[in-house]
C-alpha cells in the first residue's frame, strides 16, 4: 500500500533545496507559520517547519519521497528498503521523527455520542513541542483507555493547566438543543462535522497562528471541511483513523470525556436519578423511570431521542 503520510527531518540546505524543485516543478508555494514553506500540488501537501521537520500529506506522497526526497535531497534510499533497513534498531530519536507529535497544531475529538443521557461534547486542543512533551509526561491517552470517570477528570485539570485558557475550546450540545439539531439533518455525521468544525473556529480565535488540525476520520463525506467557515478552510485539515494516538487529539478526547461526565452529574441531579453512560440495560430502565415520574416530554432534557432506547422505554412505561 502507497504511504499517504511521512515525516522526515532536512537541514536548512536541504530545506531549501526541496523549496527551490518543487516551486520550478509547479508547485503552490505558500508562507506558513512556524515554517520555511508550504507546498501544495494535486492532493499532495508539504510542509517544512522551522525545527527542520518536514511533513509530508497526500496521495503523492510515496512519488515524491522516492523520485525527489531521497535521489536528490538526502541521498539515502529508504522506500521500497524496508525489510534490509529492519535490521537496524531505530532509536527514539528517530521515531520522534515519525511522528507530528511535536509539530504545532489542534487535536479535536468527542465525547457522548454513544451515550443515549448527556450532552454531545467536541474539545479542540492546540499543542507544541513545549506542551506536547509536558502532556506525555502526565499520561496524556486516549480517553476511552481510561477507566476511572474520577482519573479523567483529574487528568482534564491538569490538561487545562498546562495548555491554558488560550489553547483549548469546548462546544456543548445540551440533549434539548441536541433533539432540535438533530432532525435537521437526521445524520450523526453531519451534527458530529458542524460540532467539529464550531469548536476548530472558536480555537483559532484564540490561536490564529495554529497551521494544521487532526481528528478522526467518522464520516467519508467531508463533512467537517463542509462545515468549517472561512478561517477554518485556511488551515490544514487531517481526518484519519486512530487520531487518537496523537497527544493533541487524545487531550482534547479527555477534555470532551472530562466535561461530559460533569455534565452528566448536573443532569443526574435534576433528574433526581443517576443517569448511566452507554446504553445498557440500566440505562432503559432509568429512562422508564423518568417518565413514569415527570412525564414521556420531561426525557427530551436528559437524553438524545433518536436513540432506540426512547421507544423501547415509552413502551415500558405504559
Amino acid at each position: 500500500m502507497a504511504i499517504t503520510n511521512h515525516v522526515l527531518k532536512l537541514d536548512e540546505a536541504q530545506i531549501k533545496k526541496l523549496e527551490t524543485i518543487l516551486s520550478s516543478s509547479g508547485w503552490e508555494m505558500k508562507e506558513l507559520n512556524y515554517a520555511h514553506f508550504q507546498a501544495k500540488k494535486d492532493k499532495t501537501t508539504v510542509a517544512a517547519y522551522n525545527s527542520g521537520k518536514v511533513s509530508i500529506q497526500g496521495k503523492g506522497t510515496q512519488e515524491l519521497i522516492e523520485f525527489i526526497i531521497e535521489p536528490q535531497i538526502t541521498g539515502i534510499a529508504k522506500i521500497g528498503y524496508e525489510k534490509e533497513l529492519q535490521a537496524e534498531a531505530p532509536s527514539s530519536a528517530d521515531e520522534e521523527l515519525n511522528s507530528e507529535t511535536f509539530l504545532p497544531h489542534a487535536g479535536i475529538d468527542e465525547s457522548g455520542k454513544g451515550d443515549y443521557f448527556g450532552p454531545l461534547v467536541i474539545a479542540c486542543a492546540y499543542t507544541e513541542e513545549t506542551t506536547a512533551r509536558k502532556l506525555i509526561d502526565i499520561g496524556v491517552q486516549d480517553s476511552k483507555n481510561i477507566k476511572s470517570d474520577s482519573k479523567a477528570k483529574a487528568l482534564a485539570k491538569r490538561i487545562k493547566a498546562i495548555l491554558g485558557w488560550k489553547k483549548y475550546t469546548i462546544v456543548t450540545v445540551g440533549p434539548s438543543a441536541y433533539n432540535k439539531l438533530y432532525p435537521k439533518t437526521r445524520n450523526l455525521n453531519a451534527l458530529l462535522g458542524w460540532g467539529h468544525a464550531r469548536v476548530l473556529e472558536d480555537l483559532l480565535e484564540k490561536v490564529p497562528d495554529c497551521p494544521m488540525a487532526i481528528s478522526d476520520k467518522f464520516s467519508k463525506t467531508g463533512s467537517v471541511d463542509k462545515a468549517l467557515m472561512e478561517r477554518g478552510k485556511k488551515i490544514e485539515l487531517i481526518q484519519r483513523t486512530k487520531a487518537e494516538s496523537d497527544v493533541a487529539v487524545a487531550a482534547a478526547s479527555i477534555l470532551a470525556r472530562a466535561e461530559f461526565l460533569e455534565r452528566l452529574d448536573k443532569l443526574s441531579t435534576e433528574a433526581k436519578i443517576i443517569l448511566p453512560k452507554g446504553a445498557s440495560k440500566q440505562v432503559l430502565d432509568a429512562a422508564v423511570s423518568i417518565i413514569k415520574d415527570k412525564g414521556q416530554d420531561s426525557l427530551e432534557t436528559f437524553a438524545k431521542l433518536h436513540f432506540k432506547t426512547t421507544e423501547k422505554a415509552i413502551d415500558l412505561a405504559k
